[in-house]
């Protein structure tokens, strides 16, 4: 784990990456990461909260890029089912579309009882309500 000071303050994104890095399950003495990693596509909402998180802490959680949100909870789900329900994957996506795209992967993991940990975007507080999501900003 990267080293930090009493005295260090964290984002929520870094505290939320060094905490999940840092938890585990155990069955017949056997002990597993609850979240091997995480998948991502960055966007509005999440690239300069836990995308930088993610890179700051690498070596904890190891981050594999999407290039489909729906694609990556159904790896995430995947995962888990071959964990035996003891580990599983997280998936983070921009807000809008890309959070919109992992219901069909959330459903699929909700009826199987399989774990997910799904982390959309949301915007910022200090963030204009217009432009976001798919608009552009300068036409």
């Amino acid at each position: 784990m990267t080293p930090t000071t009493s005295t260090t303050r964290l984002t929520v994104a870094q505290a939320l990456v060094r905490f999940l890095s840092a938890q585990y399950t155990r069955r017949d003495g056997v002990r597993q990461r609850l979240i091997g990693a995480t998948w991502g596509i960055f966007g509005h909402g999440n690239v300069a909260g836990i995308g930088q998180a993610l890179v700051e802490y690498a070596d904890d959680m190891p981050y594999h890029q999407g290039r489909n949100e729906q694609a990556m909870v159904h790896a995430a789900v995947g995962y888990a089912r071959q964990s035996g329900r003891l580990s599983t994957h997280a998936v983070t996506t921009s807000i809008g579309p890309g959070a919109t795209n992992l219901v069909t992967g959330a459903a699929l993991a909700t009826i199987n009882h399989l774990p997910v940990l799904l982390l959309p975007g949301d915007t910022f507080a200090g963030r204009p309500a217009d432009p976001v999501l798919q608009q552009l900003e300068v036409p």
